[in-house]
């Protein structure tokens, strides 16, 4: 898919997504689906990736566990009112990995999630070793009822990084989970994270080229989060890495998106590290200045560098 003449960024945007597939744009509304992980669980590990925070997974910003989805998606409803005035939205099952669990419990779940009125798409993060048949056969049903997205949390294709995250699959389980989805016509969202320890510029480009490789349908580009309680933390505050400026950010950014394919809708750019907890990058706690010093950063280098900038464009 490309960009048509009423995209409103230089690049495959959701807003531009969502706006030609469903006439409008969805707010996410994130879920707790009262999961773990298997490398909390101590099936892989017991302390979890070592960025992650150590209460919620990555589903800080996620409605309580305690409530039933229909009383979560109300609530999430609620806090977004002053700042959405549409009404549909996405479920995000975010918390966590949301597909580490029977197959009855699943199923009841998103069920109660994807038949809400106001639902028009189902989307859930998990890992890549979570995904037996059973599970998939459930979200080969599902995306029959409505749309349903896969995020998979790759994070890096260096083994080594891979490691030192504590990320507890190999390269080839994400490939073969992708493959899997995509024979069910359900779409995939990678994530990635930027700046990880030990990974030059050059190594980040290198995961995002792969993404062309591997036909993911969609990215989310994530800053490096240091977050209190977490061993990453530990190690930052230990002196072991440096984390990115707000400069050498949007670089890789613009970079990333230079590299990757016009047909890989960007979900995220950069990321809400929940102020309570974030130690660094501290610039990145107002995502509305990191996002317009990228977009300004995007004109000035196609104004300046008197060349065509982002092939997604189409000029």
């Amino acid at each position: 898919m490309q960009l048509n003449s009423t995209s409103t960024k230089p690049y495959y945007s959701l807003n531009d997504y969502l706006l030609e597939n469903y006439g409008e744009k969805l707010y996410k509304l994130s879920l707790d689906g009262g999961m773990t992980c298997p490398n909390r669980d101590g099936q892989i590990d017991t302390r979890g990736c070592i960025f992650c925070s150590s209460e919620h997974g990555s589903g800080d910003f996620a409605a309580s566990r305690t409530l039933s989805i229909t009383d979560q998606i109300e609530t999430a409803k609620e806090k977004v009112a002053g700042k959405f005035s549409g009404s549909h939205y996405i479920a995000y099952f975010q918390a966590f990995t949301n597909t580490y669990a029977d197959v009855s419990y699943l199923e009841n779940i998103f069920m109660e999630a994807i038949i809400h009125p106001d639902i028009k798409v189902l989307s859930i993060a998990t890992r890549p070793d979570c995904l037996p048949n059973e599970v998939l056969n459930l979200l080969d049903r599902l995306n029959k009822i409505k749309p349903v997205w896969i995020e998979l949390g790759l994070q890096t294709i260096h083994q080594k990084t891979a490691d030192y995250i504590r990320r507890g699959y190999a390269l080839d389980c994400y490939n073969a989970a992708v493959d899997k989805l995509h024979a069910l016509g359900i779409p995939v969202i990678t994530h990635v994270i930027l700046g990880l320890p030990g990974e030059a510029k050059s190594d980040m480009l290198e995961t995002v080229r792969y993404l062309n490789k591997v036909g993911t349908d969609g990215v989310k580009l994530q800053l490096l989060h240091v977050l209190k309680d977490t061993d990453l933390a530990d190690d930052y505050l230990n002196g072991q890495f440096k984390e990115l400026s707000l400069e050498e950010y949007i670089d890789i950014i613009i970079n990333s998106l230079e590299v990757l394919s016009p047909d890989i809708v960007i979900h995220r750019l950069t990321g809400d590290g929940p102020k309570n907890l974030l130690i660094a990058p501290l610039w990145s706690a107002n995502k509305k200045h990191v996002l317009n010093t990228l977009h300004s950063e995007i004109r000035r280098r196609n104004t300046y560098q008197g060349k065509e900038f982002l092939k997604h464009n189409g000029n």
